[in-house]
Formats: C-alpha cells, structure tokens, sequence
C-alpha cells in the first residue's frame, strides 16, 4: 500500500506557489522572467537534500535530476516525469496568498481579499467531488499557481517517496521541470541529453483520473494589410487605411462558429488574438487549431480566401498571409508506443480511480517533446478554474496523483 503524507504535500505546494513565477509573453529573454529561476533554484535545493546527487539547475531555469534505477533488470528505459514552474500571465501572480479549506462540505467559498470572487458548485460541480476533502484556494487578488505548481509538488513528493521506501522497484526515474510552458517556450532551450529518457509524462492535467494522449495540432497565422497612404487633409479618391481593412476582416469572421466561444470536443477554431498597424500597414494576428493536419490547412484556406475577399474590395490594398507551425497532436506519436498510454491508464487504476482518456483543446509541454524524441502524454493534479482568481485544487487529487506516479514507475519495472 502506497501512504502518501498529505500534510507534507500540502506544505510543500504551498511552499511552492507563494513564489512568483509568472512568464512574460512579450520577452524575448530565455527564460522569459529570472524570477522563474527562484523556484527552479528551491527545487534543485530540495532535491540534493532529499539525496538526489546529480540535481542541478541550467541558465535557462530547467532543474534536472535522476532517481537511479534500484532493480535488477537491464532493460527498463527510463522515464521522466515533467512539470512546468511558470505561472500564466493572464492573472496576477504576486503575492499569493493560498489559504486551504480544511474538511469543505460544499457551501459557496468568498475569497477573504476580494469579496466579488465567490467559487460556488453550481458554477464549478467538480467541487462536488471534494466534500468532507481539503481544497486549496488563493485569496481572491490572484491566481492560485495549481497550474503546474500541483504537477511540480506531486512529482517532488513521489521522488520523495521512492527514496524513502526502496521496496518500489524502478528504473532510472528522470526529473524535468520547465520555464515558460503558458508562453509557449517550454522546450525551447530543453537539452535532451541531461533528460536522458526514453518515454516521459506530463503532470499537467485536470480532474482525477484524467489521462491526455491527444491535443490540438497548433499554427500561427498573420494577415498582414498594405494600405495606400497620403494627406488626411487631401486624401479624398486616395486614402486606403489599412486598419479599417483589418477591422473589417475580423467583422466578417463567422459568429456562431468557427471560435473558441463557439467550439467544443473535437471542433477546430481560428481565434484573432491580436492586431496592430497603422493606416498604411496593418497586421492581425491569429490562433488556428484542429486536432488534425488536414483540419488546419482547411482552417488556413478559409481565412485567406475570406481576407482576400475583403482585400479584394479596396483599390490598391495589397495583403500577405503568413502560416507558422506551433506544435502538433501528440497522439501521432504515441500511436507508435502504445504502451507508454497503457502504463499510465494502469497506474491510474491501481490508484483506485477510474480512468478518464481526454483530448486536450490545447497543448502541454508533451506535445513538443513527443516530437522531439520523448513519447509524452498528460496525467492528472486535480487543477481547476486555471489561470483565474477562483482556481482551486482538491488535496486528495494531488495525493492520488503522487500515487499514480509511484505506481506507474513500478508497472515500468514489472512489464520489463
């Protein structure tokens, strides 16, 4: 039986997200903020302490460290378990203030700091879940932190406990955690070789149970406007002003589909998330998403068409439309290792949960590494309501997702 000290995970991830960590989306700097680097540090720390030798914390604030293997057999590959330190900017993460709601019997929680903030179960049912439960709130000015301080804590805690009870047989256990994963540069200064891994795991998910081998394949996309500019005074028969040419492109975007707001389950969108420019030149940034390729390059036809045809109406404008790659559907590389999917639905079993196979509208550090050499998929920490002022995280999920670790380094060791 797996005995999880739940008081030390709860300290330790309190610990955790009272450290600003927040990325920067508008940096160019690697990692985007130096305060990510403070957790980065505090982790290597605990890491030595707990006797990991080889911890240790990169430029780019990636902490690495390796639980040698304690079995026997030669051929179990090592695997590595990731988690990301950043915080999103969307919401504030300075000063965070979690306060943990001990034994929570279900009423509406006001947040003490902002009396507005008032986390209910008819807006968050999951809540349901964790009666009679610990849950863990920020104070009502900020972001929690859950997401991915709830996956850094659960990894830290099973290192701990593989370490202090050799009874569980293992290979060579690997430990990343990554900056920038909420900007989107979570592996963009990775060094494969210190992860030294043949298969990995995200700690980055949602309700327990919850297992994520498939997520969005992601492009960027810009549609850049080349007006005709003269005199305001004298510009009668000349003027082509590009930035009503872009307003008027996001205007005959699709109301009732085609969006985020307007799309669930396995329905792509194409999301603006951007526009500046002047009246000579005007660019308009987007998001494109679909869980297939084929599903993207029909996304990236229709908008240009449909730019082109508002183009098409002013004399003289000109348009460049420009795709970029972001990351792709996980599950086109984790078709080809099943087993490493298999493994984890296992370990969530053995932790007494049903198992709940998802697709993420989104992406995860996993994503990437899938197709950089580490077959990857998303586990559970319990997270809810991430990147806003009512997150929140059930204790027991975090326990049972230190369980599912534990249990899914030995099924490595077993099935060898």
């Amino acid at each position: 039986m797996i005995n999880i000290d739940k008081e030390d995970l709860i300290n330790r991830f309190v610990r955790y997200v009272m450290i600003d960590t927040q990325s920067d989306p508008e940096s160019e700097s690697h990692p985007t903020t130096e305060k990510q680097k403070d957790l980065s540090r505090l982790l290597q720390q605990e890491l030595l302490q707990m006797g990991i030798k080889d911890a240790q914390t990169d430029e780019f604030g990636y902490v690495y460290a390796t639980i040698p293997s304690n079995s026997s057999k030669q051929t179990i590959p090592a695997i590595c378990f990731c988690s990301h330190v950043d915080t999103a900017p969307d919401c504030s993460g300075t000063d965070v203030r979690p306060i943990i709601h001990r034994n929570y019997d279900g009423s509406d929680i006001v947040l003490p700091d902002d009396n507005t903030q008032v986390l209910r179960v008819s807006d968050s049912p999951y809540l349901k879940t964790q009666i009679g439960s610990d849950i863990i709130t920020a104070s009502g000015k900020t972001l929690l932190g859950a997401d991915d301080k709830s996956g850094v804590a659960v990894i830290m805690q099973a290192a701990k406990y593989l370490i202090e009870n050799p009874s569980v047989k293992h290979g060579d256990i690997k430990i990343v955690f990554t900056p920038d994963e909420e900007v989107g540069k979570g592996t963009a200064k990775i060094d494969m070789q210190k992860v030294g891994a043949q298969f990995g795991y995200t700690l980055d998910g949602g309700e327990a149970g919850s297992l994520e081998d498939e997520t969005f394949s992601a492009d960027g996309a810009s549609i850049t406007i080349h007006g005709v500019i003269a005199h305001p005074g004298y510009a009668i028969g000349m003027l082509v002003n590009a930035i009503k040419i872009a307003g008027e492109i996001i205007d005959q975007l699709p109301k009732n589909e085609w969006s985020p707001e307007t799309t669930e389950g396995k329905q792509g969108f194409v999301h603006p998330v951007a526009v500046n420019g002047i009246a000579e030149k005007a660019t308009v940034r987007f998001i494109v998403r679909d869980f297939t390729r084929e599903g993207l390059q029909l996304h990236h036809e229709r908008l240009k068409k449909l730019a082109e045809s508002v183009v098409s109406k002013y004399n003289g404008a000109t348009m460049v439309y420009e795709a970029s790659e972001q990351y792709r559907n996980m599950k086109e590389i984790l078709d080809l290792h099943p087993q490493v999917a298999e493994y984890a639905a296992m370990a969530i079993e053995r932790s007494g949960l049903a198992l709940n196979k998802e697709s993420i509208r989104g992406g995860t550090d996993g994503s990437k590494l899938s197709y950089m050499g580490l077959p990857c998929p998303n586990i559970f920490t319990g997270m809810q309501n991430i990147h806003s002022k009512l997150e929140w995280i059930g204790v027991k999920d975090m326990v049972k997702a230190t369980e599912t670790i534990v249990h899914l380094c030995g099924i490595w060791e077993e099935k060898m």
